[in-house]
């Protein structure tokens, strides 16, 4: 009866070492996963105001460039548009130009001052077959 006595004492003072080397172990691994936090240099808020300043100023000059690009674009397309404009009034323009020399009264006198007369007699021109003959 001694001796299982003396063998549960060690079993028990044997399990709070195991649970000690267990959890010491566990402690080592996660502590290997997450960075030590306390060991690397902390950036001060004055660092992080000067970044935030940096970025800022930069997104800010990015902005300016993109919005005066825009703005080139827009008066290139505003003159364009004004170009196409004036091209479109030209051809206009030319189609009323053309249009009056096409006109009947102007080229009744246009033919008169060449020397041509109107027809006494017209004759048309008929292209429509007779009814009565086939094709074969």
């Amino acid at each position: 009866m001694a001796q299982a006595t003396a063998r549960k004492s060690q079993s028990t003072t044997a399990l709070p070492k195991a649970r000690k080397v267990v959890a010491e172990r566990t402690a080592d691994i996660i502590s290997g996963i997450f960075p030590d936090l306390n060991s690397g240099a902390r950036a001060t808020h004055r660092y992080f105001a000067t970044f935030l300043t940096v970025v800022s100023a930069m997104g800010f000059l990015v902005l300016l460039g993109v919005n005066t690009l825009l703005a080139q674009d827009a008066f290139t397309l505003s003159n364009l548009k004004v170009e196409a404009k004036q091209v479109a009034d030209q051809r206009d323009a030319i189609d009323r130009s053309i249009d009056s020399f096409e006109a009947p009264e102007n080229l009744a006198a246009a033919a008169a001052a060449l020397g041509m007369r109107p027809s006494e007699s017209p004759v048309f021109l008929n292209l429509t077959p007779p009814t009565g003959v086939t094709n074969g």
